[in-house]
C-alpha cells in the first residue's frame, strides 16, 4: 500500500511537498534495501530521489550503494544531486566519490550539496590532480572552468587546517533531511 501513496505524492500534496511526503513515506514504511531497491529500479526520477534522499535514514551500511552508483551514471542533475547526500559521503569509496565530484562540476551540480565536501577533499592529491586535469581540459577546449572547481581545489590543500569531524549520528542522521 505504501509503494502507491509515493506514486500519488505529488498529486496528493503538491509538487513542492512531493519529495520530503515521499522521503516520509519510506521512513514510515522502514522500507529495507530490497524494497529500496525495487522502488528505485521500477520508480520514476521522483521516486528514485526520494529512496535516494531516504537511504541515510533507512540503511546503515553499503547495501544501497549500487543505487548511489546508478544515479551518479545519469545525466539528470536532480537525482546526481540527491545522490551525493549523507549516504555516500559514508559509503562511497574514495575512487567512486572523487568521480562523483567530477561529475557535479561537469553537470552543473552545486558542489554545496555534496555532504561532507570538506573533510573528504581535505589532503586528496589525487582528487586535487583530477580537478587539475579537468580544468586543463576544459581550459584547452575554450570552455569556462566553473567556480565550483576552484572552491573543491582549494580544499585538497593538505596544509590547510583540517575540518573538524562530523559527529556521525547513525542511519536516522540528526534531523528529518539530511540530503
Amino acid at each position: 500500500m505504501w509503494e502507491l501513496r509515493l506514486a500519488e505524492a505529488g498529486r496528493r500534496c503538491g509538487h513542492d511537498h512531493a519529495d520530503a511526503v515521499r522521503v516520509l513515506i519510506l521512513h514510515a514504511a522502514r522500507a529495507g534495501t530490497d524494497a529500496l531497491t525495487r522502488v528505485y529500479s521500477q520508480g520514476t526520477a521522483a521516486e528514485r530521489r526520494a529512496v535516494l534522499h531516504a537511504l541515510p535514514h533507512l540503511v546503515a551500511g553499503p547495501d544501497a550503494r549500487p543505487l548511489v552508483e546508478d544515479a551518479l551514471r545519469t545525466n539528470d542533475t536532480r537525482l546526481v544531486a540527491a545522490a551525493v547526500g549523507p549516504y555516500a559521503a559514508r559509503h562511497l569509496p574514495p575512487h567512486l566519490w572523487r568521480h562523483a565530484v567530477l561529475k557535479c562540476l561537469f553537470t552543473g551540480v552545486p558542489v554545496t550539496g555534496i555532504a561532507d565536501l570538506e573533510r573528504r577533499a581535505h589532503g586528496d592529491v589525487e582528487l586535487a590532480r583530477m580537478l587539475g586535469d579537468h580544468a586543463a581540459e576544459r581550459t584547452a577546449a575554450g570552455r569556462r572552468v566553473p567556480e565550483d572547481l576552484y572552491r573543491v581545489l582549494a580544499l585538497t590543500d593538505p596544509t590547510a587546517t583540517p575540518p573538524a569531524q562530523a559527529a556521525d549520528h547513525g542511519p536516522h542522521g540528526t534531523d528529518g533531511k539530511e540530503s
